[in-house]
């Protein structure tokens, strides 16, 4: 792990702020601190939830989010590739939007319901 690398932990409302140097990690208040600390060192991951384009519903976006987390480096290219996606309506929670997104074998799912809006026929 890198050394004196200073990080806030993200795994409870607390956010802690602590130091990692080697294998020694200080500032947590609890065991979740350690495993955050020890994954972001030397594998970083985030989830992304964010929305897409819909035609036809009764929505004009969908909210969307990853299946599980993404390695770090590889957000902005999974952010790229949903951004130039459009649904089109109806969606249910769950529906995959995309499928292993940029190569990181994490699927984007829909997070809401999205209608055929009234008056549309399909």
């Amino acid at each position: 792990m890198k050394q004196n690398s200073e990080i806030i932990c993200i795994s409870c409302p607390v956010g802690c702020p602590m130091v990692v140097n080697g294998e020694e990690i200080t500032g947590n208040q609890c065991a979740a601190g350690i495993k955050y600390a020890k994954e972001e060192m030397t594998n970083p991951t985030r989830n992304i939830a964010t929305s897409v384009r819909v035609v036809g519903g009764d929505m004009p976006r969908l909210s969307v989010k990853t299946a599980k987390p993404i390695p770090k480096e590889a957000i902005r290219e999974v952010v790229d590739a949903i951004h130039q996606i459009t649904m089109t309506a109806p969606v249910k929670i769950g529906d995959i939007v995309l499928q292993n997104a940029a190569g990181t074998g994490v699927d984007i799912l829909a997070t809401r319901n999205v209608n055929t809006r009234e008056g549309l026929s399909h």
